[in-house]
């Protein structure tokens, strides 16, 4: 009884400490890592441990890459004054 109460209160803990997981990556790469892991050296934890890693670092480089970098820029011309464009070149002589 007394080890069904404490498994029973550390569930109830568990589950009210955990918040939003932001797991981007990391349950398609824990699932592949996992049943690599389990078909080739019978480590299905451990490889879905790695799939997980790897799943979310792909995912945070996946994202990085992303940035609209549009928006920061500013067309030519917007800054001071009127707007230049390029300067002529005439070749002529």
């Amino acid at each position: 009884m007394r080890v069904l109460a404490t498994a029973s209160m550390l569930t109830v803990m568990t589950l009210f400490s955990v918040g939003t997981a932001e797991a981007k990556g990391c349950i398609k790469g824990a699932i592949i890592g996992g049943v690599a892991g389990h078909y080739l050296a019978e480590r299905g934890v451990v490889g879905a441990v790695a799939g997980c890693l790897a799943g979310r670092a792909l995912a945070n480089r996946r994202a990085r890459r992303e940035i609209d970098y549009g928006s920061r820029v500013q067309p030519r011309g917007a800054g001071y004054g009127a707007g230049q464009g390029y300067p002529r070149r005439d070749y002529r002589y």
